[in-house]
This record gives structure tokens, sequence and C-alpha cells, in this order.
């Protein structure tokens, strides 16, 4: 499935970002909305020279709000940004290289502890901010596996992401393209209304598939 969406899309080299920062900061404005959206909103920031951990925790919610508009939801994720910098500046006072001298599995459960950042965001901030080898599900990889008869239609996140942590080299780099490919895929073909016949996917041999 990876060598089909490789040789099909090229590299995806994802995530687009120039610091860890922004890549988090990415992760919770991508939610429920699409990448050019919030690429605007990060220009905004940046912009502003708003991209910074102690000014993004000092900023008044309402003015983070209308820098992020683009994004969407911008009220609940201006207090989700403000959630997950409260979060560095009270547990890591304010620091990137102290979040990431935590063990794995604890920094995860400490994410997931934030309001406002579920498993799919907190994967994707210790996967492309943070370099740590977990497999970051979403919406297009459940999609891709169900149609492909390699997931039920009701599974959960954890059964997901082990499909790919539980059979693949624990690799960072194959984790990151692996989901850029699948995304891109999900985009272009595998829609609500799918396009399989022009599909890399489509003449697929799988592995296994779900047995009745």
């Amino acid at each position: 499935m990876y060598h089909l969406l490789r040789d099909h899309f090229g590299a995806q080299n994802w995530w687009p970002g120039e610091t860890r920062l922004e890549v988090m900061v990415g992760a919770i404005l991508t939610q429920n909305t699409n990448w050019g959206n919030v690429e605007k909103a990060i220009h905004n920031l940046k912009e502003r020279g708003l991209l910074a951990i102690e000014t993004l925790h000092t900023i008044s919610p309402e003015i983070l709000a209308r820098e992020i508009r683009p994004a969407g939801y911008y009220n609940i994720k201006a207090k989700r940004l403000k959630n997950f910098v409260r979060f560095l500046m009270e547990h890591y006072a304010g620091s990137l290289e102290n979040l990431d001298d935590e063990e794995t599995e604890y920094l995860r459960e400490q994410l997931l502890a934030v309001n406002g950042i579920g498993q799919e965001t907190a994967d994707s901030i210790l996967l492309y901010a943070l370099e740590r080898p977990l497999f970051v599900v979403d919406a297009y990889t459940h999609r891709i596996l169900f149609r492909h008869g390699m997931a039920e239609e009701q599974v959960d996140y954890q059964d997901l992401q082990g499909m790919f942590v539980d059979n693949l080299p624990a690799e960072v780099d194959l984790f990151n393209e692996f989901h850029a490919l699948i995304v891109r895929t999900g985009k272009a073909y595998c829609r609500t209304s799918p396009r399989c016949s022009d599909c890399p996917l489509e003449q697929w041999e799988q592995p296994f598939l779900l047995q009745e």
C-alpha cells in the first residue's frame, strides 16, 4: 500500500512548518478545516509576530481568535491554543526542549489531558513536531481501510493505529510519509463519492481481508 501510493504521488515532505511550535500550532488549527485555511491563519500569526510561546500565552483570546479566523471555529481554536500554551508554561516553563525530554507514552497522556487536544492532534504533535514514532490516524485512514476490507465500520482509534504500529518498523520517516500519502489519497480519490477507477490502490492485492 505504501509503495503504491509513494510511486503514484511521490514524496509528500509533510508536515510543512519552519519550527516545532509552528507544527504544533498547525496541528491544533487544522481540526475541522483544510490546510490552506491553516496556512492563512499561521501567516497572520507570523506577520503580527505572535508565533512565540510567551506571546501566545499573554495575548488575549479575542485578539488570537481574530488572527486565526481563516482556520474556522476561531473562538474555539483560540481557547484550545491558549490551553496548550498554558500547559507548556505551567508544566515545562514554556520550553519545547523540556517537553521533548519526556518519555513518549507519558507525554501523550499529558497532551490528551489538555482540553481540546484529542488523539489525532496529540499524535500529530508527537510525530511531526517531536519526531516520535506514533502513527497518526484520521478519517481518511479509516475510510480507506474500511473500503478495502481491512477495518470494521465501527473501530476505535487504537485498533487502527495498531495495524500500522504493530506491523511496520517504528520509523518516524515512514510513519510521517505514510500518513501524508493516505491523506493525499483520501482527498484525491477516496472521497465520500470515491474515484476508485483512478485510485492507485485499485489494483492493490491486500495482504489480508476481514473474515465474515
